[in-house]
Order: structure tokens, then sequence, then C-alpha cells
């Protein structure tokens, strides 16, 4: 059944430390699912239909979901006929329910403030749904994370609005525009839940690798 008082909510995005943040989402991966729909979630949605906006539908097409969670992401791409998904996450707990799903080639317990252990250019898509928001990872992975994505493909990814402001994220996407590094294709705000009666989300960003 879905816990609908937000203490799983609350509690990551409260969250002081990695480990703390890991053993959260450890505790929290059964009811997760069920716990977005109450939400009405629909941010790993949003981010999955961006990668046929943007690359097309081809079947080979590699992507890698950074911050993949239970897999909400990788599921919908799946559905939308895409085959090579592999996907990175602090919690075990959730890379087991994203096991389940047989939506991705392969899963890593990886932390996403550190220096990823994948080659350059390796993948033509990153997507990272929900990550981007308090308790988690502020902009500082952002160049990471385009490291690894091949000239020409994109990074997808939602920042919680009022994160975007606090986290500073418009300088460092402006330094790498200015650096050459990436063009932006959207940054646009969408309502992606809503709790209560109040309906909210976060910028859509969307960067192609130059």
């Amino acid at each position: 059944m879905a816990s609908t008082d937000r203490s799983f909510l609350d509690r990551v995005f409260a969250a002081k430390s990695k480990d703390e943040s890991r053993q959260l989402y450890d505790q929290w991966a059964a009811s997760y699912d069920a716990d977005m729909q109450t939400y009405s979630f629909t941010a790993h949605r949003i981010v999955a239909e961006m990668v046929p906006k943007y690359l097309g539908t081809a079947a080979d097409t590699t992507i890698v979901d950074a911050g993949c969670g239970s897999g909400l992401v990788g599921v919908t791409l799946q559905e939308l006929g895409f085959k090579t998904i592999d996907g990175l996450d602090l919690s075990e707990g959730m890379l087991e329910v994203a096991e389940r799903t047989g939506a991705y080639r392969k899963l890593k317990v990886t932390d996403l403030t550190q220096k990823l252990d994948i080659e350059d250019g390796t993948y033509d898509t990153l997507t990272c749904s929900g990550t981007f928001t308090h308790g988690h990872i502020g902009p500082e992975p952002l160049p990471e994370f385009m490291r690894i994505v091949k000239s020409g493909g994109v990074l997808i990814a939602t920042v919680l609005e009022i994160f975007w402001k606090e986290g500073n994220f418009e300088k460092v996407v402006r330094g790498l525009v200015e650096n050459g590094t990436v063009e932006v294709l959207e940054r646009d705000v969408h309502n992606y839940r809503k709790i209560g009666n109040e309906a909210n989300g976060g910028v859509v960003l969307v960067l192609r690798k130059l």
C-alpha cells in the first residue's frame, strides 16, 4: 500500500549525507512507485519522451539513466522502443527494483557526485529524472555527465524549480555553453507532480553536446 504521509519524501529531501540518502531509498524502494502515483508524478515520462523528440526512435540508441531509482524512466523508454539502457544509482534497494523491470541492460551502484567509471562519449543520451533536488545532487556533476555523452548526443534532466535557483544551475549551464561544450535545447518549467492540491515540478533541461 502506498505511504501517503510524505514521510519518505520529506526525509530524502532533508537528507544530510549520502549514507543517509542511500539508507532512506533502500527503505523506500518497495513502495516508491506506488507513492509516486499518489503524487501524480510524471517527470519520468516527460524525460523519456524527450529522447525520441531529439534523437529519433532507433532501438540501438544507447542510454544511461543516472539516478535511475526504481526504473520508471527505463520502463517508459522500453515502452517507447529503446533497448540499450543502463542504470546508475546510489541505492542497492532501488536497483533491485529496477532490475525486476527487465528494462535495463546493466545496473550499477554509483555515486553520481564522483568521477564516473565510464569512457568518454559512451552514450547517445543521459537521462536524469528526480535526482537534481534537495538532499540529492547539485549542478556539479553536469560536466561529468556531458563527458560520457557522445558529440551530438543529449542530456535530459529535471531540476526541482526552487533548487534550480538555490543550486545556481544557471551559472553552471552558462559555463558549459561559454566553453563550447553544449548548446541548450530546452530549459522550460513543467508541472510534473501534485502534492495535496498543489501542482508543481521543475525545469526540464535538455543539453546537446557539441
